[in-house]
């Protein structure tokens, strides 16, 4: 049996997982009894769970109510959006010019990922990876945790604009639309070309549930 820690680290990535295969969808409400008994656990565990989960602004706390799935909007996709564009684009500038060949067949590899997996959700990981690891060169801890903290309120957004509209049948096709600049991008980076990486990586953006910033 798992201590409380434990239990309440696995109910927080439990619901997380939920609202991303959209068994809790957009500000539908739910409450401590129903993960008590999904859980079969005692209060505690799953009240700190959901605390947790209102400090990192997936749920919201309503009073005598419940908890409420927040609702991502587009409007919340565009200001993060912009917020990558200045990070990311902003980041090239520390390693665009000394980047190696390793990091250059580090990303193509990565990018072979992006565009060659089936999966809605194993393309958005290689995406983010590709993404995260292109911020890694520039060796700024802070940088790449900020990221990763936008990439993962994004993947919800991810699976609330993008997981009843993605068109099985044609899955290449499909995980190709949102990746596609990254072989121009990793070309420019190639080339050490920082005006013509930073508007492919400001394309690549743009690419995101449909959204221009």
């Amino acid at each position: 049996m798992p201590n409380e820690q434990s239990l309440k680290d696995y109910i927080y990535t439990s619901i997380l997982q939920d609202i991303v295969n959209s068994e809790y969808t957009p500000n539908q409400i739910i409450t401590e009894k129903e993960i008590i008994q999904k859980y079969n656990c005692s209060r505690s565990p799953v009240r700190e769970a959901l605390i947790s989960l209102c400090g990192d602004n997936v749920l919201r706390n309503i009073p005598r109510c419940g908890y409420q799935v927040v609702h991502i909007t587009l409007e919340d996709i565009e200001d993060i959006q912009r917020y990558r564009l200045v990070l990311e684009c902003g980041m090239l500038r520390f390693f665009y010019n000394t980047i190696t060949k390793d990091q250059i067949n580090r990303l193509k590899e990565l990018d072979e990922d992006c565009s060659s997996i089936d999966g809605l959700w194993k393309h958005w990981k290689a995406n983010t990876e590709f993404h995260l690891y292109l911020i890694s060169l520039s060796c700024n801890n802070y940088a790449y945790q900020e990221l990763k903290k936008a990439m993962s309120i994004l993947r919800r957004a991810y699976a609330q604009y993008y997981h009843d509209k993605w068109d099985i049948s044609i899955p290449s096709m499909q995980y190709y639309v949102d990746t596609h600049h990254h072989i121009n991008l990793i070309q420019a980076l190639e080339e050490h070309d920082l005006d013509r990486a930073t508007k492919i990586l400001y394309d690549d953006l743009n690419e995101f549930c449909g959204v221009r910033v």
